[in-house]
């Protein structure tokens, strides 16, 4: 096959734009703890300044050691370097577009805004207390739950003592907020 139908690049552009499957929603602000953003930034800084150089290095090295066509060095080297420039592309942009909001700093108030961690009472009887964070910050493990799921969305503006509908794939379920409050985010 000639190599004018075949693709160089794996990624496509439009992998920049949904790395992961966090999305964000049009016109939206990209809001995250100071927590989230000093994690982004530091991945950012460990790509730019110590694995990029050193893939970089290692690809010049292979380069210099002849026919390119079969050397794995050099293959195996420009495909990482090609995955690091994507990431830190969608890093760029998710550290640019940023909204810093620190949960601390807000007074305490019952209405649940990003940042509020919420315990709520679902009408199993089953309490669960939830923390509501930046789209790359989400732990499902950890009850950590971004501020444009399902969940956060339903809870957003509500207040202690509101009894809110979600709806899930198993149905409707009544969720009552017992507690809310706004804490540093680890």
């Amino acid at each position: 096959m000639s190599k004018a139908f075949t693709r160089e690049n794996d990624a496509s552009p439009e992998d920049d734009e949904d790395e992961g499957g966090n999305s964000l929603p049009a016109g939206v602000k990209n809001y995250m703890t100071p927590a989230g953003h000093s994690r982004l930034k530091a991945e950012f800084d460990l790509l730019w300044k110590i694995e990029r150089p050193s893939m970089v290095e290692t690809v010049a090295w292979a380069a210099s050691n002849g026919d390119r066509s079969e050397n794995g060095d050099y293959i195996y080297g420009k495909k990482r370097l090609r995955e690091i420039d994507r990431r830190l592309r969608y890093l760029s942009k998710r550290l640019e577009n940023a909204e810093v909001v620190d949960p601390a700093d807000r007074q305490e108030i019952d209405q649940v805004f990003f940042g509020a961690t919420v315990t709520v009472l679902d009408d199993l009887g089953t309490e669960a207390t939830y923390t509501i964070v930046g789209i790359d910050e989400a732990e499902p493990s950890r009850n950590r739950i971004s501020w444009v799921s399902p969940m956060a969305r339903t809870l957003l503006k509500a207040r202690e003592g509101d009894t809110v509908n979600l709806m899930t794939p198993a149905g409707k379920r009544e969720l009552e907020i017992l507690e809310v409050r706004y804490q540093a985010v680890d």
